[in-house]
């Protein structure tokens, strides 16, 4: 369990500008904007949330977006 909780955090530690990610709800979207605790994601076009960062559940690979 401990090395779960390390390997998510280090995922959120490497998360930039511009990559696609997955929320736990299933929300998908590109990171715009980060702060320590927040992410901003575009979800459409003219759509931005936030989200906190232990909601991310995982880092697709660029291009996945346009793909679905």
């Amino acid at each position: 369990m401990f090395y779960l909780l390390q390997t998510h955090q280090e995922m959120l530690s490497s998360i930039e500008l511009g990559e696609e990610i997955v929320t736990a709800g299933g929300i998908l979207g590109k990171v715009s904007k980060i702060t320590d605790q927040y992410l901003e994601l575009s979800i459409s076009e003219n759509t931005k949330i936030k989200v906190q960062k232990t909601s991310i559940s995982a880092v697709l690979p660029k291009g996945t977006l346009k793909s679905i």
